[in-house]
């Protein structure tokens, strides 16, 4: 057996910190299963144009092949239309790449495809396996409500995900929507992300502060993930007024730097100039994993105003480190916040709940020991076991497409 694990969000030379979690978790599955990772980049004709005159950042060039930790990751090149007809990512996707899957397959004796996420990676993963005689498995991730409303993408989802081998979610919020839109129960399993023990743990708070330049006696709230609208940042900052009226020392940390999603920190350090919080929101870039533990440290809660999650892993992090966490009801979020002993959620959109909820969790007294525990076992080694044997399963069944509607 040797899986392809096909991703368009993985870490590479030029963004270290994208898509980690799917790394993390593959990675650990390589330790007994052989893979090799084909993690596709958009590309369109003058898109080097428009990084020069209008966005910096827009698809910076990525290198074709790279070697992380032993395993190969090819980065292969697949059209795709800025910002409109997204319903041909798919297929745009899957004719891409199809030449490197099929040598693949031939000298390296391919098996399986494994997708992550549904659009267009799973899409293509079907497609690429009717094509090859591969049988493919999906791994449902937080964008999955957003294709099943456009009717093209949802269309080609549903065919994906009826003839994978398993359809795993990495949370039961998103098993309930796929079933919701048909999958039969018996193809959808959950299988959670894990922590990183070796990277998340306490450390100690005086030293990390000093060491970040804050002030020892401060309140402090961290939110780790990219600079864009989901993520919620702007939620944060808008509150931050009236909580400083009852926590006057309080200080904002906001950990994470631009990506494929957008990078809106012009737009979050206006707010926060309008807002007359400048002085108190910290942007601090993007933060290598092994390094982000100093910043949970120096915290005294984790909050994330997200608009939809599949499961983030970003909470476990910060619970590895002692904090608790202040969050929206939204996605797989209170499938990880599970007890008011772990944090709080909030409706989105509240932003008086998330105000009164992050004010009272600065004041309240939590048990740090108890939170660092639940991180544990929830570690990756808890998890890897089970999603090898259902991965031997699935991919040793019935021929792909068979389940086909």
């Amino acid at each position: 057996m040797k899986l392809l694990v096909l991703s368009r969000v993985f870490p590479n030379a030029v963004q270290p910190t994208y898509g980690v979690f799917v790394r993390e978790r593959m990675f650990r599955v390589a330790e007994h299963i052989p893979l090799v990772v084909v993690a596709p980049v958009a590309w369109f004709p003058g898109q080097g144009l428009i990084r020069r005159f209008w966005k910096p950042h827009f698809r910076p060039p990525i290198p074709r092949h790279e070697v992380q930790d032993g395993i190969d990751v090819y980065h292969p090149r697949f059209l795709c239309i800025p910002g409109i007809m997204k319903w041909t990512d798919a297929p745009f996707l899957a004719l891409g790449i199809l030449p490197l899957v099929r040598r693949l397959k031939r000298e390296q004796g391919i098996t399986a495809i494994d997708s992550h996420f549904i659009y267009p990676d799973g899409v293509a993963a079907w497609l690429l396996g009717r094509w090859l005689g591969l049988p493919w498995t999906i791994t449902l991730r937080g964008t999955l409500l957003r294709i099943s409303r456009t009717r093209a993408c949802r269309w080609l989802a549903l065919r994906a995900m009826h003839g994978a081998a398993r359809v795993f979610s990495v949370s039961d919020d998103l098993r309930r929507l796929a079933l919701e839109m048909g999958i039969p129960p018996h193809q959808v399993e959950v299988m959670p992300n894990g922590i990183n023990l070796e990277h998340f743990r306490p450390e100690d708070r005086e030293a990390c502060r000093r060491a970040l330049g804050l002030p020892q006696a401060a309140k402090i709230m961290i939110t780790v993930g990219g600079l864009n609208e989901r993520k919620g940042f702007h939620r944060v900052i808008e509150q931050m007024p009236a909580l400083l009226q009852r926590h006057p020392d309080l200080h904002y940390l906001c950990v994470g730097g631009g990506g494929p999603d957008g990078n809106e920190l012009a737009w979050l350090q206006g707010l926060a100039e309008e807002k007359g919080v400048s002085e108190r929101v910290h942007f601090t870039g993007a933060v290598a994993p092994e390094r982000l533990r100093d910043y949970y440290s120096a915290a005294d809660l984790f909050v994330l105003a997200t608009r939809f999650e599949g499961w983030a892993n970003v909470f476990l992090e910060a619970a590895a480190c002692g904090l608790p966490t202040v969050t929206t009801r939204v996605g797989g979020n209170a499938e990880v916040i599970h007890a008011d002993w772990l944090g709080r959620l909030v409706e989105l959109g509240d932003g008086d709940a998330l105000r009164d909820a992050i004010a009272d969790a600065l004041e309240a007294r939590w048990d740090h020991e108890a939170i660092i525990a639940y991180a544990r076992e929830n570690r990756w080694e808890m998890r890897i076991p089970a999603l090898v044997r259902r991965l031997h399963e699935a991919t040793h069944a019935e021929r792909p497409g068979s389940a086909d509607p």
